[in-house]
């Protein structure tokens, strides 16, 4: 791939294969924390990763109760999108801030992208899921918004552990800010390494 009509296309198929995988990953955590089935941001995850989900858990079953269909899908759409751009002849594509080419990747190698990719994407929705509730909960407080009960469901396991180790100081708590640099410095620790492997 080479040139603007070109470039828009890989962004095109990038940005599309990875908002559905987003919503399939956020079933998947959505489910893990137990978060409201009825909320309407819940409802609508539910309704577009259903028509896949709902035979595939038929062939991949649940592991130790978590939704283990819901990876599998994940992982398949992002290996779909690899094979999409390398089919395509695109030179290379960004994955937690490194550029990897894609010349003469065997399908094994894009198996080993794709998961990576679910990896980064994982701790992008918890990183982006406490920022975005961090913000809300200056913004509107008081009243029920679906998006910011379905964002303190996700963004609890995360939170809860580090707030008993970094108290409010002043009213004020910091335990996002911690949440925040934790995961960026655990996505800098595991993902290089496991694209040099590559």
């Amino acid at each position: 791939m080479s040139g603007y009509g070109t470039n828009a296309l890989q962004f095109l198929i990038e940005a599309v294969f990875d908002l559905y995988a987003m919503i399939i990953v956020l079933r998947f955590l959505m489910q893990s924390v137990r978060a409201d089935y009825y909320n309407p941001v819940s409802q609508f995850v539910v309704k577009v990763t259903n028509p896949v989900l709902v035979p595939l858990r038929r062939l991949v079953p649940s592991v130790a109760g978590h939704d283990t269909a819901s990876l599998v899908f994940a992982i398949a759409v992002l290996f779909v999108k690899l094979a999409i751009l390398y089919a395509a002849g695109a030179r290379g594509v960004g994955i937690a801030g490194s550029v990897v080419f894609l010349q003469n990747a065997g399908i094994m190698t894009l198996l080993a992208l794709a998961g990576i990719e679910l990896v980064a994407l994982i701790i992008n929705i918890f990183f982006f899921a406490i920022i975005v509730h961090v913000v809300l909960s200056w913004i509107s407080q008081g009243g029920h918004n679906p998006i910011a009960s379905l964002l303190f469901s996700l963004t609890q396991p995360i939170l809860k552990p580090v707030q008993r180790f970094v108290p409010p100081i002043g009213g004020l708590d910091l335990s996002p800010v911690v949440a925040i640099i934790g995961l960026q410095l655990l996505k800098l620790l595991i993902l290089p390494p496991l694209l040099a492997l590559l």
